[in-house]
């Protein structure tokens, strides 16, 4: 962890989940823009790692154990980064369940399956909302949700993945109501990547690869960095000012179902 502390022109963002994959890319766009991150996270090694990495792509990391799906490990999450930052311009909430990329027909999850999909796609965005909203409404700052297509169209063999999804943009809608009169936007940005979950979604499911890549007109997966980290440093930039409410593709043209 750097003992730097952002200067006023700086944004301080949290991003849960960010020990790899999509949460990474966006943590390392921020970091290249010389903000401040905080990666809140289960996996401490991987977290520090990470937070090294921000250093050195010219920003400021941190690193945070939390359980985003319990309300005072959320709450603790953003106490330390205004703890030590003294605001917080914007949250990123990119944790999802381990299972989510794991194909199974409606008829064979569980309930407990389905409520760790709940737990951490909407229970913890309750708690990461509840917990933030004052810091944000004080930096008129922004919440981001990292949803996926499959909360558009569905997605065959994962339902329980695209029934959260769905519901984090319903989510977003709401919020983005209530919360613009204290001047906090509230989006959600669907991407596809290349990440270890897709990979390994592609390993479960051999054809799945066809599926995406046949119908996307780019014809490649997305960079977490380059494609996806910067299109969701815009959204929690000042460039995105009058942006609330809304969910952009970041999918190269794959999803038709906007």
């Amino acid at each position: 962890m750097s003992a730097s502390l952002p200067t006023p022109e700086q944004k301080t963002i949290l991003v849960t989940g960010a020990t790899g994959g999509v949460g990474r890319g966006v943590a390392l766009a921020c970091a290249q823009a010389g903000w401040s991150v905080w990666i809140a996270a289960r996996r401490e090694a991987e977290g520090n790692a990470v937070a090294a990495e921000l250093d050195a792509a010219g920003g400021i990391g941190h690193f945070i154990q939390c359980d985003v799906g319990n309300r005072d490990s959320a709450q603790a999450a953003v106490a330390a980064a205004l703890g030590k930052d003294g605001r917080l311009d914007g949250v990123v909430h990119n944790a999802t369940s381990g299972l989510s990329p794991v194909p199974v027909a409606l008829a064979e999850v569980s309930l407990a399956d389905l409520q760790d999909h709940v737990n951490v796609a909407l229970r913890a965005l309750h708690a990461l909302a509840e917990a933030s909203f004052d810091a944000l409404s004080a930096s008129r700052g922004s919440l981001l949700l990292m949803t996926s297509e499959a909360g558009f169209e569905g997605k065959a063999k994962l339902p329980p993945y695209a029934g959260v999804k769905g519901a984090q943009r319903g989510f977003a809608r709401a919020l983005a109501r209530e919360w613009g009169p204290h001047g906090v936007r509230v989006n959600s940005l669907a991407p596809l990547a290349s990440t270890p979950a897709m990979e390994r979604a592609f390993d479960l499911d051999p054809a799945m690869a066809g599926r995406v890549l046949g119908r996307n007109p780019l014809r490649r997966l997305g960079d977490s960095t380059q494609d996806i980290g910067r299109a969701a440093r815009f959204l929690l930039s000042e460039d995105a000012s009058y942006v609330t409410g809304h969910t952009l593709m970041v999918d190269g043209g794959s999803c038709p179902a906007v």
